[in-house]
């Protein structure tokens, strides 16, 4: 479904070489584009909080296309509707926003033990 969609904002990211990662480690680089969007939240930056939304939207939809995933299908669609209903809003609300990342974070045992 995505796997034939190139990367735009990870150029030299190929769905392979992402499919490669562990999963702890696709997470992580999620988060960590979600970390980048919850601080230019918090400046009130639009144009910085969409370029951080696009660029952890690329990485989930190569971890969707991943076949590891299969058994969390269903839930990283979801968790991408729910990102994707955030992107469209006008108020980006802070609060909201913190709960969908922790959300995120729980996809893994590991994960969920980081701070945010």
């Amino acid at each position: 479904m995505f796997s034939s969609l190139m990367p735009k904002y990870h150029p030299y990211l190929t769905p392979a070489k992402w499919s490669a990662k562990p999963k702890i480690t696709q997470i992580l680089n999620i988060a960590a584009e979600l970390s980048r969007s919850k601080h230019w939240i918090d400046k009130n930056d639009p144009h910085e909080i969409k370029n951080c939304l696009n660029r952890a939207f690329e990485l989930i939809d190569l971890t969707i296309a991943d076949c590891k995933w299969s058994n969390g299908l269903k839930e990283l669609l979801r968790f991408r509707e729910l990102l994707a209903d955030f992107y469209i809003r006008a108020d980006k609300d802070f609060d909201y926003f913190q709960k969908l990342f922790r959300v995120w974070l729980n996809f893994d045992a590991q994960s969920a033990l980081v701070k945010i």
